[in-house]
């Protein structure tokens, strides 16, 4: 007993602490350090269960593009319970762009998944999941009641308008119930007014129920034969006291259109049955929103050229025998991007206040996917080769018909490209993507015959390859006069350098 006595510890008190039973006594034996020790134990105790009981880490819906609102949950990719390292990927999330893989900022243990997969229109900020510390018992874990996305801030309250003074006007006398109505010709009713008949007292015989000429002449003649009698108008009723009422859109005429026999049967739209809803993912709502605000908002105006791709095809020739594959609109896409280097005033963009000037030439190019329209970037174009321009825009393509676009890859450009020439269109216009300034539409290339002078004068008929383009341009931030110069492209050799050509 001499060791627990040369330590300071009493045996009942070492019992306690080390968990096993014994009487409950005064624990008044301090150590050399001058702590009780069952005070340490309960401070050691309630750290413990502090650390068991600490709030999990929140993962809410995140913004993955400038315009995205919503998301939706594609799947995840962690199951509850399972460890997440930092930079593990979590889930998959559909934005309105793209399919974007959502990472893990810490380590932990994935406790709940809040919302699962295949989750629609998620807001921005809600909670979707949680995740706790290692060593914390994730199974214990509560969703917190505050699930919801942070509230939109608070309007101004807006001063209610002074209501109008209310007008004082006569009630309208009804219509004599069980007397038919027609619809009169002119002519029908001058001959009624005339000679004081009423169209009720004939049958309408016109097209759709319409009173005529003819049928009001058939009741002259009856009145003349006597067999009917003058329509006696009914005596005035009784002034009826004006009462205020809101102002009423005008009288329609006297005699509306027959119920008997009916014009048509009206359709019924929006009845079950008779239509099949399309659910709209996110990109589509998204760009249905754009292009919305696009078309309402920036004045368009638009500049129409046809250009020679002669040498554009020779040049094209050139390279496919050198094993180089391009295509036009990759000639297109350099053409564009060293057009705007050497005219940096329609490089610009508007931000709501003034156009400003890009330091960068980045031409978005537009894809056609089964999730909608997007627009891939390629990076500093006027720099590129032809070649570096074809395997960027065949590689961005493909990821965005994968739906597999990074942020990076569809955000920002200066200027947009919609080519539909390989479906056949000749000639079309396109929407401007703000905050961008111009778009160019591209038709597809045919030949035409043009009369032409050769170096001795004659003429002849030679075959040109001609390519209609229309621009699209913004009138607050690109004149007319600029815009037209912009539009004639240089699709001529001059577009492929000899370095460039050496790069390919």
């Amino acid at each position: 007993m001499a060791a627990p006595w040369r330590l300071g510890w009493e045996p009942w008190l070492l019992r306690c602490v080390l968990g096993f039973g014994g009487r409950r006594g005064p624990a008044v034996l301090k150590g050399a350090a001058g702590w009780s020790a069952g005070r340490g134990a309960s401070r050691r105790w309630l750290h413990s269960t502090r650390r068991l009981q600490a709030d999990p880490i929140k993962i809410l819906m995140p913004s993955l593009s400038p315009t995205m609102e919503e998301g939706n949950i594609v799947k995840w990719l962690k199951k509850e319970g399972e460890a997440v390292s930092a930079g593990d990927a979590l889930c998959e999330i559909e934005t309105d762009k793209a399919v974007v893989t959502l990472d893990a900022s810490d380590d932990g243990i994935l406790a709940r998944i809040v919302v699962e997969g295949g989750s629609k229109n998620v807001r921005l900020g809600s909670l979707i999941g949680l995740l706790v510390e290692e060593g914390q018992d994730w199974k214990r874990v509560e969703i917190p009641k505050d699930v919801g996305p942070p509230s939109p801030p608070s309007k101004p309250s807006v001063p209610h308008p002074s209501p109008e003074p209310q007008t004082s006007i006569p009630v309208k006398p009804e219509v004599t119930p069980g007397k038919l109505q027609f619809r009169l010709s002119p002519a029908a009713r001058n001959i009624l007014e005339k000679h004081t008949l009423d169209a009720s007292q004939g049958t309408a015989t016109g097209p759709r129920g319409i009173f005529t000429k003819e049928d009001a002449l058939k009741l002259v003649h009856l009145k003349q034969l006597g067999k009917i009698t003058e329509s006696r108008p009914a005596p005035a009723p009784p002034a009826a006291p004006t009462v205020p009422l809101p102002a009423q859109a005008p009288a329609g005429p006297s005699y509306p259109r027959p119920m008997i026999p009916p014009m048509s049967i009206p359709g019924q739209p929006n009845v079950a049955g008779t239509f099949t809803e399309i659910p709209a993912s996110n990109i589509r709502r998204v760009i249905a929103k754009r292009l919305t605000e696009s078309k309402s908002t920036i004045p368009h105006a638009y500049t129409t050229v046809d250009c020679d791709l002669g040498a554009v095809l020779k040049a094209r020739q050139n390279l496919i025998r050198d094993n180089i594959k391009v295509s036009v609109n990759d000639f297109i896409i350099k053409a564009a991007a060293v057009t705007l280097k050497q005219m940096p005033g329609v490089n610009v963009s508007w931000d709501g206040e003034g156009p400003k000037q890009l330091p960068f030439v980045d031409i978005s190019v537009a894809v056609a996917t089964d999730r909608g329209l997007i627009t891939p970037v390629i990076k500093d174009a006027a720099a590129k080769g032809i070649q570096e321009i074809a395997d960027s825009v065949k590689a961005l393509s493909k990821k965005a018909r994968d739906g597999k676009l990074l942020p990076e890859e569809y955000q920002g450009g200066s200027f947009s490209i919609s080519n539909l020439g390989m479906f056949g269109i000749d000639e079309f216009t396109s929407v401007i993507n703000p905050p961008q300034a111009c778009i160019l539409s591209v038709g597809r290339f045919r030949p035409v015959l043009k009369l032409a002078q050769d170096e001795e004068g004659n003429a002849s008929l030679q075959q040109h390859q001609l390519i209609k383009v229309t621009m699209s341009s913004d009138s607050r931030a690109v004149d007319d006069e600029l815009a037209t110069r912009v539009t004639v492209l240089k699709l001529d050799g001059s577009v492929v350098s000899p370095s460039q050509k050496g790069s390919c």
